[in-house]
């Protein structure tokens, strides 16, 4: 098939026949600029773990207030999304798109110089709103440009390498950068990068058929907002208990929200979120697996992360690569599953075993201690790594099957909300988790206070890493009984 031989996505179907995308002569950059919009979105997350402790000793930070470091971007990140998605579908995808890397450009730049813990917060809110414009409209590109079966495949096999080896690679950078440089340079990164981006984007990407229509902004502030109430619910319930008055009015605030959320779609004209896309049982339950597995990793890597420096003593440079077989391994495997594996097994299969085997290198974890090795660590990395590099393929075309060409922006928007979502709700539940267990253990007698303190941040984390397993459990009895194994293209 010749290269500008102008696709239409299987199963969909466009507003005007002579607007079709087209898949460019210069698929390879389209796709480079694609995935390097997803690797510094997703890397943000988790670029800053490393990193706290500097942050915190610059800016004052408490101990609370540095958790919102991590959970002012996936907020807002999170919760605008669909509203990103929407201007995607109204504005044009390239256009929304390199507004975003534009909105987040500036934010770095605005948190790289900020002189206090509020104006970083600030820096990262607004990281998150960019990162909101700009992810759902790329992935919308790459599954209308990529729409022949088996091209789809191979660039969601790019992408969810990306997605799912971006989290680790970010804390490889931030140890590199927050070693050899400052903390600023976490956020100074993302500007040369961002820049380059958006040069070529403009060069090489189509704009797309602009429709319309108006933004759901209520829908917006609800499910933002609503969120966020869950997740300082869970936070709070970590330090202060489930009958603080804080936590349960977080809890019953962000319940409210939400609910006024779903009537606001409900009754909206041109909702946010088209409730349409939940028709789908399939792509509903991929979505929320996907979430479930998220918030697995999530955690993953916020325990790990203290476990190397804390208990087994680590500095931020080793740290750092203590965590590069994990994308490694994710790179390798999901593009052996997207090239050969989804041809050959049935989808279905490269689900569950995935998912299964992510469940596995839990468990595993979950049985770290203080006198324990690297060896162990490594071990867990790699069973979740290999696991995740087998299910996410599969698991991200299925989530995307079938949808209407007016809808691919919702829906990729959907995606990478049940992956923020999930991911800042996980580690908000695996948090509480931890303080429970971890205030409960027994102290070992005649050991040092570090000693003890150890002890009680293992007894913490392997409890965490249980619940984490328990999360990766439910994920697989979803796609074990409710999703369809998607169109590989054989």
């Amino acid at each position: 098939m010749s290269t500008d031989t102008a696709l239409v996505p299987e199963g969909l179907t466009t507003a005007s026949p002579t607007r079709r995308p087209r898949r460019p002569s210069h698929a390879s950059l389209v796709l480079g600029v694609i995935l390097t919009c997803q690797l510094m979105v997703v890397l943000d997350a988790t670029i800053v773990n490393v990193a706290l402790p500097q942050m915190q000793q610059a800016l004052g930070f408490s101990g609370a207030g540095l958790s919102w470091v991590l959970n002012a971007y996936t907020l807002t990140f999170g919760g605008l999304l669909l509203l990103g998605a929407r201007a995607g579908d109204l504005l044009g995808r390239r256009r929304t798109f390199v507004a975003g890397i534009g909105v987040f450009i500036l934010a770095s730049l605005l948190g790289g110089f900020a002189p206090s813990g509020g104006l970083l917060l600030a820096a990262r809110a607004l990281q998150g709103v960019g990162a909101a414009l700009a992810a759902p409209s790329s992935l919308a590109l790459l599954t209308t440009m990529f729409s022949e079966p088996r091209e789809r495949v191979r660039a969601l096999g790019l992408f969810t390498a990306v997605s799912v080896g971006g989290g680790a690679l970010g804390l490889i950078m931030g140890g590199l950068l927050t070693e050899w440089a400052s903390w600023r340079w976490v956020m100074f990164v993302n500007v040369p990068i961002g820049l380059a981006v958006i040069l070529v984007g403009l060069a090489v990407l189509p704009e797309t058929e602009r429709h319309r229509g108006t933004f759901d902004l209520p829908g917006a502030v609800f499910s933002t907002l609503g969120m966020a109430g869950l997740v300082y619910g869970f936070v709070r319930a970590a330090s202060d208990g489930w009958t603080d008055a804080v936590t349960l009015s977080s809890f019953v605030g962000g319940a409210v929200l939400l609910t006024a959320f779903v009537l606001t779609e409900l009754r909206a004209e041109q909702p946010i979120t088209p409730l349409r896309l939940f028709n789908d049982r399939s792509r509903t339950i991929a979505n929320v697996a996907r979430g479930l597995l998220f918030g697995g990793m999530f955690g993953l890597f916020f325990f790990l992360t203290q476990f190397l420096q804390d208990v087994l003593g680590y500095n931020a440079l080793t740290t750092g690569f203590a965590f590069l077989p994990l994308p490694v391994t994710v790179f390798l495997v999901s593009q052996l599953t997207s090239r050969v594996l989804i041809h050959r097994v049935h989808a279905k299969v490269l689900m569950v075993g995935g998912v299964a085997l992510g469940t596995t290198g839990f468990v595993l974890a979950s049985g770290l201690d203080p006198s324990s090795s690297y060896g162990h660590v490594l071990a867990s990395l790699l069973l979740f790594a290999v696991g995740n590099g087998l299910s996410f393929v599969p698991l991200t075309q299925a989530a995307l099957e079938g949808v209407p060409a007016k809808d691919a922006g919702a829906a990729s928007g959907l995606v990478n909300v049940t992956q923020q979502l999930g991911g800042t709700l996980g580690v908000a539940i695996l948090v509480t988790v931890f303080g429970h267990f971890s205030r409960h253990a027994s102290t070992p007698l005649g050991e040092s206070a570090v000693a003890q303190a150890q002890h009680a941040f293992t007894v913490g984390a392997s409890h965490a890493f249980l619940a984490a397993a328990l999360f990766l459990v439910a994920a697989l009895a979803l796609v074990a009984a409710g999703v369809r194994a998607p169109s590989t293209g054989r």
